[in-house]
């Protein structure tokens, strides 16, 4: 539906047209846009907002890289979890040897260990 509609302003936070929205939103007030519906004879006001904010980084690894992952002999739950994604276990290094994306998003991914 939207992407039919034209849009023929985008405004900026402060500019004639967004001061209601802004006092109504505050500081998540991203833009406003008006967007014409020439079939339905419409226009309507859409505003941009931000709904959550964290810190974030560059990641450090690709998806298809060979990450390590650390898993202690006692945590029976993660290493089935592990074979049952094909990881490789390395007895010299004691590390098991993961695709990155198989394990991103998960609590294995917090297990990779900052040095080798």
């Amino acid at each position: 539906m939207l992407k039919e509609m034209k849009t023929h302003c985008h405004l900026k936070p402060g500019q004639k047209g967004t001061k209601r929205l802004l006092e109504q939103y505050g500081k998540s007030l991203v833009c406003v846009r008006y967007r014409y519906d020439e079939s339905r004879g419409i226009r309507l006001k859409t505003v941009e907002l931000i709904v959550e904010e964290k810190p974030w980084g560059p990641t450090r690894f690709k998806d298809g890289d060979i990450v390590p992952v650390l898993v202690g002999y006692d945590e029976t739950e993660l290493r089935e979890q592990l074979r049952k994604l094909r990881a490789r276990w390395s007895p010299e290094e004691k590390l098991w040897f993961v695709p990155y994306r198989l394990i991103r998003g998960t609590e294995l991914e917090k297990r990779i260990p900052e040095e080798r």
